[in-house]
This record gives C-alpha cells, sequence and structure tokens, in this order.
C-alpha cells in the first residue's frame, strides 16, 4: 500500500513485513478450521506476543515498543488481510478495543499486574459494555457495582461481547450511583475470569465473525477489591467515550483494508472468467462499478488516515473518527454487495472469500457505534 502522505515511515514498513509474512504463514493457513471451532486460538495470541505484535503502543517498562498509533493502523491492516474478520476483530479487541483504557487510567499497581501478561498474549482481554436493554446509550447500563467494605459487588448482565467465552480478564462498565446527571453515575472495573459469581452464560451464534467468539455474560454478587475499579469512581461515562474513538477509528482502518482486498478479488476474478467469448473485465458496465468500488474505497482511506492524523497528534477530532467509521463501514458493506454481485454465483459459494467479507464486515456499521449514532454524533458537532 502506497503511503503519499507520509504518515508510515522506515520502522512501520518494518514492522508491516514482518507482520505479513506472520499472517501469510501463520494465520491464513488455519483460517478454516478456527471459522469451523469459533474462535481464535489462545496459541494465537501467544505466538503473536512473543514477536512483539501485541505490545506497539504499550509502555516499553511493561514490555511494550513504545511506539506510535500509526503502528496499530499497520496491526490493522495487516490483519485485516488474513481473510477472516472475526480473527482480525478477536486480535483488534485485545490491542486497541479493551486494554488501552488500563494504560489511560489503570493505576501504577494495576499496570505491573496485567499489562505484561497482556503483551505478551498471555492473558485475552474483553470489554464488557453493552447489555440486553442498553448498546448505544452508555448511561442507560443497568449493571450495578455498590461499595461494601473494601470491595465492590457487581451484580448485572453483559451481551455481544467479543473475546467473553474465551477471554481472562474483562473490562466492565457499572452503574455506581443512582443520582447526579446520568453521565456520572457509571464507572469501570477489572473482572478476572474465576471471580466467583461471574459466568458466561451462552455462546452466541452469528451470521458472520464466526472466528470471534461473542458471549452473553452474567454478574451474580461479583466481588472484586476496591483496588479493581478502573479511574475515577462516577467517570467511567467520560472514559468510556475516550476510548471509544480508538475503538472506532481502528474499526475504520479494518474495513477500508479488508475492502480493498475485496476489491483485487474482483480484479482478478473478471479478468479470468469470461462470458460470451470475452473475460468480464472487458464489460463496461462491470469495469465501471470497479471504478466506483475503488473510488469510494480510497475516501474512505484518506477521510480514515486524516482522522488518524488528528487523534495520533492529540487533536479533538470526534466528528472526525465518527465520520471516518460511519463512512469507511458504509463503503466496506457496499463493496461486499459489488464483489458479490461481480462473482455471481461463486459470489454466494462459501469457498470464495468475497462471501466471508460480506457476513463478516455486516457487523461493522452496527458495533462501535451504529450508523445511525455516528451520524447522531456527526450533526451535533456540525449544528
Amino acid at each position: 500500500m502506497s503511503d503519499l502522505l507520509g504518515y508510515f515511515k522506515e520502522e512501520h514498513e518494518l514492522f508491516r513485513e514482518s507482520l505479513r509474512r506472520f499472517v501469510r504463514e501463520e494465520i491464513v493457513p488455519n483460517v478454516e478450521e478456527w471459522e469451523k471451532q469459533g474462535r481464535t486460538p489462545r496459541s494465537l495470541f501467544q505466538k503473536m506476543g512473543q514477536l512483539g505484535f501485541l505490545g506497539a503502543e504499550f509502555p516499553p517498562e511493561y514490555g511494550g515498543a513504545g511506539a506510535d498509533f500509526w503502528m496499530s493502523v499497520v496491526l490493522a491492516e495487516e490483519l485485516a488481510l488474513c481473510r477472516s474478520g472475526g480473527v482480525a476483530f478477536s486480535i483488534i479487541v485485545h490491542t486497541d478495543m479493551s486494554s488501552p483504557w488500563l494504560v489511560r487510567f489503570g493505576t501504577a499497581e494495576q499496570k505491573a499486574r496485567y499489562l505484561p501478561s497482556i503483551i505478551a498474549g498471555d492473558t485475552i482481554c474483553a470489554l464488557a459494555i453493552t447489555e440486553p436493554d442498553a448498546g448505544s446509550d452508555m448511561a442507560a447500563i443497568s449493571t450495578r457495582a455498590r461499595k461494601e467494605g473494601a470491595e465492590w459487588v457487581l451484580t448485572g448482565a453483559k451481551t455481544f461481547i467479543t473475546n467473553g467465552v474465551y477471554g481472562d480478564l474483562y473490562f466492565v462498565a457499572a452503574r455506581t450511583r443512582d443520582e447526579g446527571h446520568r453521565r456520572e453515575r457509571l464507572s469501570q472495573f477489572l473482572v478476572e475470569r474465576d471471580t466467583p459469581g461471574f459466568t458466561v452464560a451462552k455462546k452466541l451464534e452469528k451470521t458472520g465473525m464466526w472466528a470471534s467468539d461473542t458471549a452473553e455474560l452474567v454478574f451474580d454478587q461479583v466481588r472484586v477489591p476496591e483496588a479493581n475499579l478502573l479511574g475515577q469512581e462516577g467517570k467511567g461515562f467520560e472514559q468510556l467515550v475516550a476510548g471509544l474513538q480508538q475503538e472506532r477509528l481502528t474499526a475504520s482502518i479494518l474495513c477500508v483494508s479488508a475492502a480493498q482486498q475485496a476489491l483485487g478479488d474482483c480484479q482478478e476474478y473478471l479478468r479470468q472468467r469470461q462470458a460470451f467469448g470475452r473475460p468480464l473485465a472487458e464489460f463496461q458496465a462491470l469495469r465501471h462499478r470497479v471504478a466506483d468500488m475503488a473510488t469510494e474505497i480510497e475516501a474512505a482511506r484518506q477521510l480514515t488516515y486524516h482522522a488518524a492524523r488528528l487523534f495520533s497528534s492529540g487533536k479533538d477530532c470526534l466528528k472526525e473518527v465518527s465520520m471516518a467509521k460511519l463512512y469507511a463501514s458504509e463503503t466496506a458493506n457496499r463493496v461486499a454487495y459489488d464483489a458479490v454481485q461481480l462473482h455471481g454465483g461463486y459470489g454466494y459459494m462459501r469457498e470464495y472469500s468475497v462471501e466471508r467479507f460480506a457476513r463478516d464486515y455486516r457487523l461493522w456499521p452496527i458495533a462501535s457505534g451504529s450508523s445511525e449514532i455516528m451520524r447522531e454524533i456527526i450533526s451535533k458537532q456540525l449544528l
């Protein structure tokens, strides 16, 4: 992928080269089996941890590389090329959609306890926000945490939790107050898998993202020490909003990279497949559709890179990140529709990767903030 705007330096490209080789040799050959198993194996996290792929942005004192956000951009772009949205999703939830909260808001003791094993891939992370009756409206979360002496007691349920079935450390949002502004009632907690009262109630079956395990979780009088409060009590909503920018931006990157790969699959297919005595690539109607796909992907990439530039420099970019998430995820789905159509009947067959791409990336206009929520955020920023 060309870097016309100079975002990527030599160290980023060396990381990309190493990661691309790993994806090609260690992930792609196993994707079919992991899709059938409905999970990304722990051994993959550990292999990636050993090679330093999971700790790009994390502090060196805990085993990370201390790199910038563009290294995480490379991670997402290359993982998206493994031809399994589920595998990429599971890894990115671990590296960019849960554990960064620990770096931002954790105490020195919390970081020392958890970060080394997270970076090594021995502790798999999950983010537990969504509930059966509360998704995009985070302030409506009903899972509760009450203080009893030196402990917090959590009660409630979560759903649609990625890495929820096989995870080890859960970043849990819970209500700790009943009074005051509704956005000042939430807090975040660190909950370990083997904590009494915590159970995985159900492994959920999904349309796509099969290699990414998804769970319903139950917290029945789950007691955690006071030291497991993440950040400040009552500041959970602010913390979550701050962290969601990286989550949504990373989702945009996944969408753009995977859409680019799907476009490449279409180009190859149209050159090889013949109809009426000539390659499909010679039919103007199909050529023009490919041109539209390529144009939309490039527009999505540049918008996403622009948002990433603002985010990496610490600037306020709520509007731009929301725009990138909205446009990239919907572009990926338009590309998916056209990719299946261009492949004809073969596009509907599971042996062709565009079929899985269409199923997997249908999630992204829903997850990490739906398209409707993105439009609401953008409009509020504009008006």
